[in-house]
C-alpha cells in the first residue's frame, strides 16, 4: 500500500475514533408528544441543567443512540440507529434524564415500553 493510501486511512481511522471520544453520555426518557403541524417530530422537550449551559445548548442538534437499558425492559434499544434533535427549550423541574426526548424520536432508538435508557449523544 501506497503512503499517500496509508496516510488517508490513518486520518480516517483517528476521525472515527475522535467522534467516539468525544460523544456524551447520559440518560434519556420520552414525553407524550405535543407536536402540532408543521414541527418536527423529533424535538426533544429540553435538557437538564447538566446539558443545558445557560441556554447555550438551545437551538443546537444532537444524534442520540441508545446504549444500554436503565431498567428490566426487555431488548430496549434499537442497536445500530440514531436520531438527530434539536434542543428548544430547558428542563428545569421534574427532568428524569439529560434529554427528554418526544415519543417518536425516542422510538428511533429504543421501546418506548423501556421508558428509560442510557444513550449516547453529540452534536
Amino acid at each position: 500500500m501506497g503512503i499517500v493510501m496509508r496516510i488517508v486511512v490513518m486520518a480516517a481511522m483517528v476521525l472515527c475514533l475522535s467522534s467516539i471520544a468525544l460523544a456524551a453520555q447520559g440518560i434519556a426518557v420520552w414525553y407524550k408528544n405535543e407536536a402540532g403541524p408543521g414541527k418536527p417530530p423529533y424535538t426533544p422537550c429540553g435538557k437538564s441543567d447538566a446539558l443545558w449551559s445557560n441556554g447555550a445548548a438551545c437551538g443546537k442538534s444532537y444524534r442520540v443512540s441508545s446504549i444500554a437499558g436503565t431498567n428490566l425492559a426487555p431488548h430496549p434499544c434499537k442497536q445500530g440507529s440514531s436520531v438527530v434533535v434539536k434542543i428548544v427549550n430547558y428542563c428545569s423541574r421534574g427532568c428524569q434524564g439529560e434529554i427528554n426526548l418526544s415519543r417518536d424520536a425516542f422510538a428511533q432508538i429504543a421501546d418506548p415500553d423501556a421508558r428509560i435508557v442510557k444513550v449516547q449523544y453529540d452534536q
